[in-house]
């Protein structure tokens, strides 16, 4: 059959089943086809924080939801436009965020009796006309696997596994993906077991060919690629992107890499992704606890290797003692905090951004340390090597607040040229520093470089640089052991200046404002970048004024954040916590933010943020 191909400039679509149902896998292959075609996207997986959550039930149901467009966007968008529900639970809890007139692909094999009532459904919403504002299309899609599927040799539930496949493949046909890309994927993927390659390939290219002939859909649609910037291009996670700024920081330093980390969820993937690339000099030490992984990493540093830990929330609280240690001994290290919802296990496969004060306040005694925040998936890469430039200058151990919503979210990116990546180059220390009064030459590991106040970093085994570390505080220069008032008030002021002079090394904030007549600026930090953006353009394309700034430096602030935020009359921040960011500004500038604080465990809103603004902008206080 011949179909009409509709243009549309984007589309919002989600994938909703059992979290057994492979929802995960079938929205990044759509992801992968989607940015191979050339589109600009944004992406939002979500799922249960239980490895196996009850099947059939709303807590149980995972997501994937996939922003698509042929211009730029910032968000993997509000609401969807189709709905992929391949159960009751799956529909029920993604109705309430479907737009009048959203296409619903139904899989009607799993709207049994039994599966309604699991759901709190007292009749069928395919049959009780409670769907009619919608669009929708109902497809059994499991018996139509198994029958696609009947001439291989797989049981009737091996069989129905494919059926993420053949919703991919009618996916893949209504908005115009290709196709090649899946098939030599899926036959990588289960190489080692052909039969199921085979009935994974065959179920998504008979949903692909059920699109064709079916008279469910009278058009398919096409979302053409979007104008972009000449360079290679790849589809890319936050996890993954951070993974590849350490490797590429490990390699512009000239130092070997070491992660000593525990697993915990949203950061395990770096774990994961760093554990491949013992070729570029990586080890990865997987511990026992948290502790040992920081304990083991600062040992690294210790050693003259660029070290990383990487953790959430929860990991982060027991590292604390020995980030504490770290700013003791002046020595470089990296601390990954992928946050999460909390506080204890909280809410562990969402998104939070609770973490901040505990990021700058969450060690004993006066502890000051680097953080830096990455605001887009694609910019972690940016922010990993920024944090190593950091660590290693000023010999320090630095926070990078990233979170699980661009962890495990998606964009394109921009390959960057190496030629243009900083030089992270390190000078270890290899002669003497200091002539004792009797003339003998030593070396003093507490005296400071004049710019920086960090001190020299020597390599254990260095001759004639034997130097002791430890936890008590040391005497200025020689690094003795001292109790002496003085002497600890001293070096606690150095440690924090030297903190402080980190404004001076880094880029002024940068305020958006095309007109210079806003009075309302709204400012963000980390990932509420991307909604923030996304609804000063909103604002502004209905006659709204106003200006748009985002911190990637929260410790210490850029050296011009006060004179922005004093230039105008109301400044916005919004935040995944209670107003954490607010707090910090007030204190540090004693200017009266206006803070829209949301832990949902979801991103912002664009449409949500719009109207905030607008509130702002009208004079009222957002609610």
């Amino acid at each position: 059959m011949t179909k009409q191909v509709r243009q549309l400039d984007g589309v919002i679509v989600r994938f909703a089943g059992d979290s057994g149902d492979g929802m995960q896998l079938t929205g990044d292959r759509f992801t992968a086809e989607t940015a191979a075609f050339g589109n600009d996207l944004s992406t939002l997986p979500d799922f249960p924080a239980e490895i196996r959550a009850p099947a059939g039930t709303l807590a149980g149901v995972s997501g994937f939801q996939l922003h698509f467009s042929d211009h730029e966007i910032m968000t993997p968008g509000d609401a969807p436009d189709v709905l992929v529900a391949m159960n009751p639970a799956a529909l029920k809890a993604n109705l309430r965020e479907l737009p009048k007139g959203a296409d619903i692909i139904v899989n009607t094999d799993e709207f049994t009796k039994r599966s309604l009532a699991k759901v709190g459904y007292a009749a069928n919403p395919l049959e009780d006309g409670s769907l009619d504002e919608f669009r929708v299309h109902p497809i059994p899609l499991t018996s139509m696997t198994v029958v696609a599927l009947a001439g291989l040799d797989l049981g009737k539930k091996e069989a129905e596994r494919s059926k993420n496949m053949f919703a991919l493949g009618l996916m893949s046909w209504l908005y115009t993906r290709p196709t090649e890309g899946t098939v030599v994927f899926l036959e990588r993927r289960f190489a080692k077991i052909p039969e199921v390659a085979r009935a994974n390939v065959a179920a998504f290219k008979a949903g692909y060919h059920f699109g064709e002939t079916t008279e469910s859909f009278s058009v398919s649609y096409e979302v053409k690629p979007a104008p972009m910037p000449p360079g290679l291009y790849r589809n890319i996670s936050g996890n993954l992107a951070l993974s590849y700024g350490l490797v590429a920081a490990s390699r512009l330093s000239g130092l070997p890499l070491f992660l000593g980390s525990y697993p915990i969820t949203p950061a395990t993937d770096i774990l994961h992704e760093l554990s491949k690339h013992k070729r570029f000099g990586v080890r990865t030490f997987q511990a026992e606890d948290e502790i040992a992984g920081v304990g083991a990493a600062l040992g690294a540093a210790f050693g003259g290797a660029l070290a990383v830990t990487t953790t959430s929330g929860p990991g982060l609280a027991l590292k604390a003692e020995t980030i504490g240690l770290a700013v003791s001994l002046e020595l470089p290290l990296i601390v990954v905090n992928v946050q999460r919802g909390g506080p204890s296990t909280g809410l562990p496969t969402k998104t939070e951004q609770a973490d901040l004060l505990q990021a700058m306040f969450g060690r004993n005694g006066e502890a000051p340390v680097p953080i830096v925040a990455p605001r887009s998936p694609s910019d972690c890469f940016d922010a990993a090597i920024e944090a190593a430039r950091i660590a290693t200058k000023y010999r320090t151990p630095v926070l990078l607040l990233s979170d699980g919503y661009l962890a495990n979210g998606s964009e394109p990116w921009l390959l960057p040229e190496v030629a243009a990546l900083p030089d992270l180059r390190v000078e270890f220390a290899t002669e003497p520093n200091h002539v004792a009064a009797n003339g003998t030459a030593e070396f003093w590991p507490y005296l400071r470089d004049e710019q920086t106040l960090a001190r020299p970093w020597a390599v254990p085994g260095t001759p004639g640089l034997e130097h002791r570390i430890g936890g008590l505080e040391k005497a200025s220069g020689s690094g003795n052991i001292s109790y002496d008032p003085a002497n600890h008030e001293a070096m606690v002021r150095l440690r924090a200046a030297k903190i402080d002079g980190i404004a001076a090394d880094i880029p002024p904030l940068q305020v958006d404002d095309p007109s210079g007549r806003a009075r309302v600026l709204v400012l963000g930090w980390g990932s509420t970048y991307g909604p923030i953006g996304a609804a000063v353009r909103q604002v502004r394309r209905v006659g709204g004024v106003v200006a748009q700034a985002h911190l990637r430096h929260l410790h210490p602030f850029p050296a011009n954040t006060g004179e922005v935020l004093r230039r105008y009359d109301r400044v916005v921040v919004p935040e995944m916590n209670l107003g954490q960011l607010s707090m910090l500004l007030r204190a540090t500038y004693l200017v009266d933010t206006i803070g829209y604080n949301r832990v949902r465990g979801l991103p912002f809103k664009s449409d949500e943020l719009a109207a905030v603004i607008e509130s702002v902008l009208a004079g009222s206080d957002p609610q």
